[in-house]
């Protein structure tokens, strides 16, 4: 199958969304993705790429011309109409347009989706590629425009053979990879997935077209549908033609859907080497998951304190969720579940990456009906530091609250680190060991308030009068109790490596502050 050229592009975008100004090397250039181009940044070179060029004012897009035509781009798409023209044929690059008002993100994942429907951006190794074929073969014997579609409604193939009548729907359902929604839609699905044969079915608006389809089943399971649009002339024989088709798109579904999860599995645990730092070669395993350059590992959480009656199957959802909001972002993209936690690679130098992970604390909350936690770790150099991030963000998730759901481990810095500090000193003898232990033994016998004293003349710099403050009461009061704390503790606070070690050990270990011990 020939690879999505231009011409292909405006077939399915073309129209309101997508203006053509100007192609200089025609429509059967080729064009391979949509890339979104902060014109702050050094322009990629990526041959064959449509670059978005945000930020740039249409009438200013000069310099960005020629600097893709250098790198081998397929063409710019500006914001407004007012770009120029002649420079675009002077530097041999097709220039688009898209309206003022549109929303740079939107034109990009409508680009995206565009491009990736076509036959050539189908993986082989998922199948779908002899999908694409068999759509083609069913509507050359069958005489009619013809599309194979999942259970869910998604479009995973359609034919290519021209001449062949279509309508809006069949335009829409391309476009958006999905099949426009309606009530009279949902009736025809209802009748159509009750059958074991094919149906025709009436055209459900003006200008539409009617449609001759069949359920794609195996073993009893639903694997999807193959519609054939009847624009007057199917062969006598397309029914027969169609049940023939149906069979053999069974046994690609069935492989397809094989080849899908075993490259998932695959994925999944290459990530989960990366993140665990178990991987033998850390390069190869980045470059085969698509990994480059900087990165930082994002980890997803349901909230704990929420009640989650099957809590294994909502992680699997949350799972889903954070791999299609990271996908649409960055395109292939792996994520993996690791007892409960949601572990993604978000690449890039990371100053998008916080409002990402709240958009997906968002989305997950609304889709899964449970509040949903992000931690986010260091941003490392290369995969060979991602262990080191994924620790980061196990740390932070362990200190988000819900007054705070999503943090960097830079923004937390401080309870991550007395956090560490506690666990390390927890479990050495001889750091938890001390004054520290007579302090409270005291008050809890007697009914003081020393540890809460002496923190506080900590945090006031062992200035009487401010730990008088913080204590709301005389500094005479305060000076009595440092007296007796010494006496009864056996606590030296003229030494100044002891005062420093007691005040860890009260403010880590017994978790006291100035504020609220």
């Amino acid at each position: 199958m020939d690879a999505c050229t231009l011409g292909d592009l405006l077939d399915v975008v073309g129209g309101p969304a997508l203006r053509l100004h100007t192609a200089p090397a025609g429509q059967a250039v080729p064009v391979t993705e949509a890339v979104l181009h902060d014109g702050r940044t050094p322009l990629p070179r990526q041959p064959g790429a449509l670059l978005l060029a945000v930020g740039v004012p249409a009438a200013e897009s000069g310099p960005l011309l020629r600097a893709a035509a250098r790198a081998g781009l397929t063409g710019v798409v500006v914001r407004g109409a007012d770009g120029p023209v002649a420079e675009a044929e002077e530097h041999g690059v097709a220039l688009l347009s898209v309206a003022e008002d549109a929303a740079w993100h939107h034109v990009h994942l409508l680009l995206a989706s565009a491009i990736a429907a076509q036959p050539a951006a189908v993986p082989s190794d998922t199948g779908l590629g002899d999908l694409f074929a068999l759509a083609d073969a069913i509507a050359t014997a069958t005489g009619g425009a013809t599309a194979i579609e999942d259970p869910r409604q998604r479009i995973l193939a359609y034919s290519t053979v021209p001449g062949q009548p279509v309508d809006e729907d069949r335009r829409q359902g391309i476009l958006g990879r999905q099949v426009p929604a309606s009530a009279e839609n949902t009736e025809q699905y209802r009748r159509l997935f009750a059958a074991d044969r094919p149906l025709r079915l009436p055209a459900l608006a003006d200008g539409d077209l009617p449609r001759l389809a069949m359920p794609v089943r195996a073993g009893g399971e639903t694997l999807g549908s193959v519609w054939v649009i009847d624009g007057g002339s199917l062969a006598p024989d397309a029914e027969d033609t169609l049940a023939q088709g149906v069979s053999t798109a069974a046994l690609l579904l069935l492989r397809a859907r094989a080849a899908r999860e075993l490259a998932r599995h695959r994925g999944s645990e290459l990530l989960r080497r990366l993140l665990d730092g178990t991987a033998v070669d850390a390069p190869t395993a980045a470059e085969r998951l698509g990994l480059a350059g900087p990165a930082r590992v994002a980890a997803f959480v349901l909230d704990s304190a929420a009640s989650v009656p099957d809590a294994e199957r909502t992680a699997l959802r949350l799972l889903d969720v954070v791999r299609l909001q990271c996908e649409a972002r960055y395109g292939r993209h792996a994520g993996v579940l690791v007892d409960g936690v949601v572990y993604a690679v978000l690449p890039g130098p990371g100053e998008r990456h916080k409002k990402l992970a709240e958009d997906i604390v968002a989305r997950a909350g609304q889709a899964l009906r449970v509040p949903v936690r992000a931690a986010l770790g260091e941003v490392v150099p290369d995969a060979a530091g991602l262990a080191d991030s994924r620790a980061d963000a196990d740390l932070v998730l362990r200190v988000l609250d819900a007054d705070l759901p999503v943090a960097t481990v830079d923004e937390v810095r401080a309870r991550v680190a007395l956090l560490r500090l506690a666990e390390v000193m927890g479990e050495r003898r001889e750091l938890n060991a001390g004054a520290w232990r007579r302090v409270l033994a005291y008050d809890t016998a007697h009914g003081t308030e020393y540890a809460r004293t002496l923190v506080c003349w900590f945090d006031a710099g062992c200035d009487m009068a401010g730990a008088a403050k913080l204590l709301a009461v005389h500094p005479n009061t305060c000076r009595y109790r440092l007296r007796q704390l010494q006496q009864h503790a056996g606590v030296d606070l003229a030494d100044p490596d002891e005062r420093l070690v007691l005040w860890l050990q009260l403010r880590v270990l017994a978790g006291l502050t100035g504020a609220t011990a």
